[in-house]
């Protein structure tokens, strides 16, 4: 009897040592844009162990935009990512896409605009007659002629110039531009920029100039979720775990980030984080509960989507775009 048992203990440590005793399972996560700082819980929770404690092996890329990120998740190159819900919308309006948002991280709009603090731009009427330089990729895009709109303004009341996202900051410093547009995520990286030229910027939030709706939520395909739903389930545990551990940690976050990006300035990325979670813990997620995305907003969104992409209202049931399923308890 004790010769059987020893025999089949040898054979556990055989298997542990050999990998065989515990399957990981691989989950490719989508990044809707560069790494930074506003991205920093997913590699908090490669760093911290979080996803491995789940049995679960994380690999992250990067994208130029919801977009390119929607597509690739869309055609089977990664499971889940991050991505706006509103091109996720604006998408499945227009044609069959299989992917369901699952999670909202950012449940305010992070759109603004950026000015030097010396410019005479105080209010958000002020940018009429102005010149706006802004990435061709971004979400925002869609949005200012609303934003536009809804401070009595029409949708071509400034003149707009489209450059390479790293281009933004240099043409604000170097006054080839009166304002660029960016998110508020990206705070502290243009003020480095401006610090580093004897300057300072000032940032007009839309968020604060009428646009509420939700933004960058996580997803996933759709094929993946019906297929292995208790793996997205475990990604969504130790994911919603990173996210309170950024909040709560972000010197350390940084430099998890930081370990696995080493481009990115942890002081930077540290100041970044603390501008993200704003979006994420505030006085909605206190009211509906983190990541919950109640239907009133999710109505209210499709409709500045809607309207942003000319898109008709009865062109998609904004409900059917979201898979409630996997928010964590």
């Amino acid at each position: 009897m004790l010769k059987n048992v020893s025999k089949m203990l040898a054979l556990t440590l055989t298997l542990s040592g050999s990998g065989l005793a515990f399957a990981v399972d691989k989950v490719h996560f989508q990044l809707d844009w560069l790494p930074g700082g506003d991205k920093a819980p997913v590699y908090v929770g490669i760093q911290q162990g979080f996803f491995a404690d789940e049995d679960l092996e994380v690999k992250i890329s990067s994208s130029r935009g919801s977009t390119d990120a929607l597509t690739k998740i869309a055609t089977g190159q990664a499971e889940m990512g991050s991505a706006d819900i509103g091109a996720l919308m604006a998408a499945r309006a227009q044609d069959t896409l299989p992917i369901s948002a699952v999670y909202m991280i950012f449940n305010q709009a992070p759109h603004a605009f950026f000015m030097l603090d010396s410019s005479d731009i105080t209010s958000m009427t002020d940018i009429a007659g102005k010149k706006v330089a802004t990435s061709p990729f971004t979400s925002s895009n869609a949005f200012m002629p609303l934003v536009l709109r809804a401070n009595n303004m029409p949708a071509d009341a400034v003149t707009l110039t489209k450059s390479d996202p790293g281009a933004l900051g240099p043409m604000l410093m170097t006054g080839n531009t009166d304002a660029i547009i960016a998110w508020v995520t990206n705070i502290a990286l243009f003020q480095a920029q401006a610090a580093s030229a004897g300057k300072n910027i000032r940032v007009l939030p839309w968020s604060s100039a009428g646009l509420e709706l939700y933004s960058s939520a996580i997803v996933g395909s759709d094929k993946f979720l019906k297929d292995r739903p208790e793996v997205a389930k475990r990604f969504m545990k130790a994911y919603v775990k990173s996210l309170h551990f950024t909040r709560d940690n972000p010197e350390q976050a940084a430099a998890d980030l930081h370990a696995m990006v080493p481009d990115i300035d942890p002081a930077v990325a540290t100041a970044q984080i603390r501008d993200t979670m704003t979006l994420v813990f505030n006085d909605l997620s206190e009211k509906d509960g983190l990541g919950v995305m109640t239907p009133e907003r999710v109505a209210q969104t499709w409709t500045y989507v809607a309207e942003a992409n000319e898109l008709a209202e009865s062109s998609l049931d904004p409900e059917t775009v979201v898979n409630r399923t996997f928010i964590p308890e």
